[in-house]
């Protein structure tokens, strides 16, 4: 494993964690603008550095725009948002870890870093933060949680596939070098891109 990359992603990661929780802290409807401006930057980064079928990673992150901007944060409940995003930063982070640690099995071509003991590593990490979560602030736990938590799980990793298949296309190991020790922006956010519109979806029912 190199662990400076990992010392930088970990650095990035808790940087992120401290920014969004100031941000709650200080009005929870901050947090929408926080990510308008990841979506303003993935947008930028595609449009500079994806040569080839550029429209289609503009589309798929438009689409997923107009999923995070319908949501309402006004009416949104704080405790159901960050358990969602909980749920794709552990995810992203123990598959991460555990794949660099322990993968030897790929999961697919698209991206030959993914494999099943990050994959289901993570997925289990992030069940159990998932749901020690909700019972310390007092979420109802049920049947309906834990699908809702595997669903979030699933998307968030066929966002990362997704991010995969278009850097794939255009030959491209990083979407970018604007963050030290991860792929870009585009990558860094790739499991939320895809998962916040089934989140979207959820708190829309």
């Amino acid at each position: 494993m190199v662990y400076n990359n990992f010392l930088l992603r970990l650095l990035f990661s808790s940087f992120f964690i401290l920014i969004y929780c100031i941000f709650a802290y200080l009005n929870f409807k901050y947090i929408y603008y926080l990510i308008f401006l990841i979506y303003i930057l993935i947008f930028i980064e595609i449009y500079l550095n994806f040569k080839l079928y550029k429209s289609l990673p503009i589309i798929y992150v438009f689409i997923s725009f107009i999923f995070f901007i319908i949501i309402d944060f006004d009416k949104i409940i704080f405790l159901n948002f960050n358990l969602f995003i909980l749920t794709v930063i552990s995810f992203d982070i123990f598959s991460y870890i555990i794949g660099k640690n322990f993968g030897k099995n790929n999961f697919t071509k698209i991206s030959l870093n993914k494999t099943y003991e990050g994959l289901f590593g993570g997925a289990l990490s992030s069940i159990c933060l998932s749901l020690l979560f909700s019972y310390i602030f007092e979420i109802h736990i049920n049947i309906e949680l834990i699908f809702y938590i595997f669903l979030i799980i699933l998307s968030s990793f066929i966002g990362d596939l997704i991010e995969s298949f278009f850097k794939r296309k255009n030959n491209l190991k990083n979407s970018s070098e604007f963050i030290p020790g991860h792929g870009g922006v585009f990558d860094r956010f790739d499991s939320f891109l895809f998962s916040i519109i089934i989140y979207s979806i959820s708190v829309s029912i």
